[in-house]
């Protein structure tokens, strides 16, 4: 079989596979439709199946055509990756890392790790996108993304993690609510106020945690609103639409209108992990776990337990 031949059928075969219309993928290859249509045939000819089921309004994939599809854009995917960091080496960079986050990360985590990771490799290029947990672990389990930092327990298959935090939570309460550090003792203290919580799917095992911290408590919380991003939550409770527990590391980016009480005495703690591919093979990746990994630097002890 000729590779070169093979390589522009592949590259054919899934511009079809993506539109399902032949006509709309040859103005996308800048090729006549019958001249595709031609490349698709010696394809299934070379390889012995068939692809396509042609219909006289419509185009499917058959099994060995979803798969190869499947199996293609993953190729086409690591390729253009490759292909990346081979330029970026050339012009000194020497790679790239795609990064992504929950908000509380970037309060001291991430900052601390890309200027100890950067006196050692100045020339490496970042790409930072704040996601939910489970966009990350997707991001993660396709090569989208290089390391995540998340707030999961359970990683899946294929991934690997290192808990770099592990830290209490904090009310979030208006500017003028009576209580305070010195007057507070217990959340049953609150039981009768509302409460806006991070979204369940912003992590399952996160949000299980914070009801325990009612449970102790002795009461079940009125949930009014529930979010992701913890700037939309310091919104609403400085206009009194509820109040909140957040993770300690997000006492750092307070907010006008809101103050802190830390809630360090109570056993519950929530972990960030950073997690990766083991099968991604970004050598910049590497160097940074290995920093992950150092005895030598101190970026992740448990200083706020």
């Amino acid at each position: 079989m000729n590779y070169q031949l093979s390589y522009r059928h592949l590259q054919f075969f899934l511009a079809v596979a993506e539109e399902l219309h032949f006509r709309k993928a040859a103005e996308r290859l800048f090729i006549s439709q019958p001249g595709l249509s031609k490349q698709i045939k010696e394809l299934e000819n070379q390889l012995g199946v068939k692809l396509f089921d042609r219909h006289t309004r419509k185009v499917v994939l058959t099994p060995p055509g979803a798969y190869l599809k499947g199996e293609m854009t993953h190729y086409f995917r690591k390729l253009d990756q490759i292909i990346e960091h081979t330029k970026l080496i050339d012009q000194g960079k020497q790679g790239n890392l795609k990064l992504g986050y929950v908000g509380s990360a970037m309060q001291k985590i991430i900052p601390d790790l890309l200027l100890s990771f950067r006196k050692m490799h100045p020339k490496i290029l970042f790409n930072l996108r704040e996601m939910d947990n489970q966009k990350q672990i997707e991001g993660l389990l396709v090569q989208e993304l290089d390391l995540a930092f998340v707030r999961l327990e359970n990683i899946p298959r294929g991934l690997e993690f290192r808990a770099v935090l592990r830290e209490p939570f904090c009310l979030v309460l208006p500017q003028d609510h009576p209580l305070d550090q010195s007057n507070f003792k217990s959340l049953a203290q609150l039981k009768d106020e509302p409460f806006i919580l991070f979204d369940q799917k912003y992590s399952p095992s996160y949000y299980q945690t914070v009801l325990q911290l009612f449970k102790d408590s002795g009461f079940s919380p009125i949930v009014s609103h529930n979010t992701i991003h913890s700037n939309t939550i310091y919104k609403l409770v400085t206009h009194h639409l509820g109040i909140s527990i957040v993770p300690k590391s997000l006492q750092m980016n307070s907010a006008k209108g809101v103050k802190f009480i830390e809630l360090d005495q109570l056993p519950q703690r929530t972990v960030l992990s950073a997690v990766w591919n083991s099968n991604n093979r970004n050598p910049a990746l590497v160097n940074i776990i290995e920093l992950l990994d150092s005895e030598k630097t101190q970026l992740f002890d448990d200083v706020m337990k």
